[in-house]
C-alpha cells in the first residue's frame, strides 16, 4: 500500500466526518466516525464531526461514543425510515460547516448514507468527499443487482432469490441451509441461517421488517475471507473465523466472538486469486477510493464472492484497518490517505 505523508507533511485539511444517520447501522456508523475523527486529528487535521441526521456533534458526545463502544452510547436521533432520510437531506442542505471543508469523510453505513443518496446530495452541492460515487454505492447496496452483475461478468457467487417467496419455494430452489437477509442491509443486521422451511419463514418475517425486500442465498460451507481495497490496490487477505456458524452482527462487533487473521495463513496462490477477484469486483461495481469484498472458499478450493461493501466499517478494529495494518499502514494514516483521495490529492473521481 502506497504511503502518503499527508498531514505529517504539512498538508493539513479541514475535514467533516459524516456519520450516524438514520439507518439501523447508526450505532456502528457513530463508532466508525468518531474513531476516524480522532485519528485525523492525531495527524494534525481540523475535523468537524457531523451526525447526518442531527448536525454538528458536541465534543462531549464524541468522547462518550468513543468510550462506550459500538452501539452502546445513547445518542438521540430520528427513527429509521422516510423521516430519517428527510432529516439527513435537511442536514446536508443546511449544515454550514459542510460548505467550509476541503473534503467530507463519509463514515455512514446503510440507508441513505450508503445507497448513493447522500453522495448525490454532496455532488449537487459541489462538496468533495471520500468514497464511491452515487452509482457505485447504489450498485453495491442492492445485493440482487450486485449478484446479477457478478453472474454476467463471470464472478462466481452463490445462487440466490430476491423478493416474495414461500419457504417451500426457497428450499426447492436453493436447498438447505439457506441464508436469509434484507436485500439492501449491512453489518449482518437481521441476517439468519435457516435449516428448515419453518426457519426460512420465520427469518423472512424478520428480514422483511419495515417493508424491506428479502434476499435468499444458497449457503456455502467453507472458510470466510475478506479483501480490502484502497486507491486501487488490494490489501492483504483477512480470514474470518466466527465463534458461531454464521458471521452475524454479534460476531462482528462483540469482543471475542470472532478470530480475524491478517494476513490470512493461506497459500500464496489462493491469496493472489482472492485479491485479483476483489479488484475485479471493485472495478465492476465502479467503486472508488476504498472498499471491501467478502468471499467464501469451499472445501474444493472454489472461490465464491458474497458481496462488496462501498463503505466498510472503519473503527480501528474493523476488517479494512486490520488489512491495512498488515500492509504496514496504521489506522490514522489510512484515514488520512482516504481523505487525500477524496479531495483530489490521489485518484480523481470519475464522472459516471
Amino acid at each position: 500500500m502506497t504511503r502518503d505523508a499527508g498531514g505529517s507533511g504539512g498538508n493539513r485539511l479541514n475535514v467533516a466526518v459524516l456519520m450516524g444517520g438514520s439507518s439501523e447501522e447508526r450505532g456502528v456508523s457513530l463508532a466508525s466516525g468518531c474513531e476516524v475523527a480522532a485519528a485525523l486529528r492525531s495527524r494534525g487535521h481540523r475535523v468537524t464531526s457531523i451526525d447526518a441526521a442531527v448536525g454538528v456533534m458536541a465534543p462531549a458526545l464524541e468522547r462518550r461514543i468513543l468510550e462506550s463502544g459500538i452501539g452502546r452510547a445513547e445518542v438521540p436521533g430520528p427513527p429509521p425510515g422516510p423521516e430519517g432520510v428527510l432529516a439527513e437531506r435537511a442536514v446536508i442542505a443546511s449544515e454550514r460547516a459542510l460548505a467550509e471543508v476541503d473534503v467530507v469523510f463519509v463514515a455512514l453505513h446503510g440507508g441513505a448514507g450508503e445507497d448513493g443518496t447522500i453522495q448525490t446530495l454532496l455532488e449537487v452541492a459541489g462538496i468533495p468527499y471520500a468514497g464511491s460515487g452515487p452509482v457505485a454505492c447504489a450498485l453495491a447496496m442492492d445485493k440482487d443487482l450486485t449478484k446479477r452483475l457478478f453472474r454476467d461478468a463471470g464472478v462466481a457467487t452463490p445462487d440466490w432469490m430476491a423478493g416474495a417467496a414461500t419457504g417451500a419455494e426457497v428450499v426447492e430452489r436453493l436447498g438447505l441451509p439457506v441464508i436469509v437477509k434484507p436485500m439492501s442491509g449491512g453489518s449482518s443486521v437481521r441476517l439468519a441461517l435457516a435449516r428448515s422451511v419453518g426457519e426460512v419463514e420465520t427469518a423472512t418475517g424478520e428480514a422483511g421488517g419495515g417493508g424491506d425486500v428479502v434476499m435468499y442465498e444458497g449457503y456455502v460451507e467453507g472458510r470466510e475471507f475478506t479483501v480490502g481495497i484502497v486507491d486501487g490496490e488490494a490489501l492483504p487477505v483477512v480470514e474470518i473465523e466466527p465463534a458461531r456458524e454464521l458471521f452475524d452482527f454479534d460476531c462482528k462487533y462483540e469482543p471475542g466472538m470472532a478470530v480475524e487473521t491478517a494476513p490470512a495463513r493461506i497459500p500464496d496462490e489462493l491469496a493472489r486469486a482472492l485479491r485479483a477477484e476483489a479488484l475485479k469486483v471493485h472495478r465492476l461495481l465502479r467503486l472508488e477510493h476504498f472498499s471491501r469484498v467478502d468471499f467464501m472458499v469451499d472445501a474444493d478450493g472454489g472461490v465464491w464472492c458474497l458481496e462488496a461493501n462501498a463503505l466498510p466499517g472503519l473503527t480501528g478494529n474493523s476488517l479494512l484497518p486490520k488489512a491495512a495494518r498488515a500492509a504496514g499502514v496504521e489506522f490514522a494514516e489510512l484515514c488520512e490517505r482516504i481523505c487525500m483521495l477524496g479531495c483530489g490529492k490521489g485518484q480523481r473521481r470519475r464522472a459516471w
